[in-house]
């Protein structure tokens, strides 16, 4: 009989060495109480990370954790998915590491659709380097590389993804670990990517966007959207919609066989556009 797992089971007994207050905590608890929950076993997860702040997640973790090199998260972590199947395996990476250098490979790992699931610290800043402006930041946010604001808009990691073929997409709050607890379970149990965007403050380099502005501004999203147009107007109304915003069903991975699910984005340009 198989012993039930608690979340102290994914803990290496290291410290975090995190800056008092960082949103990575409530990310690392989040994904250690949700493997607990569906009793993975820790010799069967493994967690893999890039470089920055994020990456350090997995010095933390009970089971076994690969850091790599910066933006390349995910073809590591699809590689041992690809390899060992039967595996549990999970990213984590932050916003300049996977939408900066890596979000290439965002791009390939969403259209694959191999059950990966990448959870990414989204801080709005570069804050292992000291504050630098990064993918995410906001127009207008001053930093060291921007004295007099940011110039350039903001990519939306979550309207690409799903533009890029990706079957679940979640976006949480680390200041709600309970709620980003779900999210994990559910990303991890969706057969295909799933990516789940986590706005993980950092209260050091960002001050604009601490725990205080999150819980001012996210909206809980009770149900994925139901819809192509739903889900479009839904990510570019308000970027801090939380909760599983789009679930696609499938029958298991696209390579079991030939393709037969057509593209979100062409069902979609084929209904309203072409």
């Amino acid at each position: 009989m198989v012993e039930t797992v608690k979340a102290k089971d994914f803990s290496n007994g290291n410290s975090p060495t995190w800056c008092p207050g960082c949103g990575d905590y409530g990310v690392l608890s989040a994904i250690q109480r949700g493997l607990a929950k569906l009793n993975v076993q820790p010799e069967n997860a493994v967690l893999v990370s890039g470089i920055g702040c994020s990456g350090k997640i997995g010095h933390y973790f009970g089971g076994y954790s690969i850091h790599t090199t910066h933006g390349r998260t995910l073809p590591t972590a699809l590689g041992i998915k690809s390899s060992r199947p039967e595996l549990t395996v999970i990213a984590a990476g932050g916003d300049g590491d996977g939408y900066g250098i890596g979000v290439g490979h965002l791009v390939h790992a969403a259209r694959r659709n191999l059950p990966v699931t990448y959870i990414v610290m989204d801080n709005s800043v570069y804050g292992n380097t000291k504050g630098q402006t990064s993918p995410t930041s906001p127009l207008g946010y001053e930093s060291s590389t921007s004295p007099t604001g940011n110039l350039d808009q903001p990519i939306n990691p979550l309207l690409l993804a799903w533009s890029s073929g990706a079957s679940f997409i979640g976006q949480g709050f680390s200041g709600d670990i309970k709620h980003l607890e779900e999210l994990v379970i559910r990303g991890i149990q969706h057969d295909g990517f799933s990516l789940i965007n986590v706005f993980s403050p950092c209260v050091v380099f960002n001050k604009a966007q601490g725990y205080d502005f999150y819980k001012q501004n996210i909206t809980y999203q009770e149900q994925p959207a139901a819809s192509a147009p739903e889900l479009v107007s839904l990510l570019s109304e308000n970027p801090f919609n939380v909760g599983v915003l789009w679930e696609k069903k499938t029958s298991g991975s696209r390579y079991k066989g030939k393709q037969v699910v057509e593209s979100d984005v062409i069902s979609y340009l084929k209904s309203n556009i072409i």
